[in-house]
């Protein structure tokens, strides 16, 4: 993010812009859901920005050509431009769509070809018989300690200042599944 953050200032500065305002999204670039990004379309629609500054157009969607030709024409039709620091092509004049349309396709390509090597890596751990993901929280002896505990009335919300635990963490393991994530469960099935 700092690299990113560096080569965007320094580009602003060389194309004799000032970066008035930072917009980091947390998220990547193919989830709908990116607060961030809603705030920038807001700021552009409001008429804010005269140029958005990315590091690559693949910052601002994954979706594909569609998504990415959607926020580029929002953004030119509030009289914004958007300018990348690391694709080295320009998103102005009469190529410019070719230009987006082949970076927004590699850029989906590209998340499609992150998804297969995370499929890959699964089987490949699942195949020498470990789990995926993030190692469980609490053990067997925990959640009997924890189901035992609210028995005596104790409240998901008691439990987890006694021991120290996040509530859902505890939800889960008083559960009827017994803290296993549910979709896991049916995907084993």
């Amino acid at each position: 993010m700092s690299l990113q953050r560096d080569a965007i200032e320094r580009a602003s500065l060389a194309r004799g812009a000032c970066v008035g305002a930072w917009f980091a999204e947390k998220a990547g670039g193919a989830v709908q859901a990116r607060p961030e990004l809603d705030r920038l379309r807001e700021a552009v629609r409001a008429g804010q920005f005269e140029r958005v500054f990315c590091y690559r157009l693949d910052r601002l969607s994954r979706g594909g050509i569609r998504d990415t030709l959607a926020i580029v024409d929002e953004f030119r039709s509030h009289g914004c431009k958007i300018e990348t620091v690391a694709d080295g092509f320009s998103l102005e004049g009469s190529g410019s769509e070719v230009v987006l349309a082949v970076l927004a396709w590699a850029a989906q390509m590209e998340r499609a070809a992150i998804g297969e090597r995370i499929a890959a890596a699964r089987v490949r751990v699942e195949a020498q018989g470990k789990t995926w993901g993030r190692p469980a929280r609490l053990n067997a002896a925990q959640i009997a300690q924890l189901r035992k505990a609210q028995q005596t009335g104790r409240s998901i919300r008691q439990l987890a200042r006694d021991f120290k635990i996040p509530k859902s963490t505890i939800a889960r393991a008083v559960s009827q599944n017994g803290g296993k994530n549910p979709r896991l469960a049916k995907a084993q099935k």
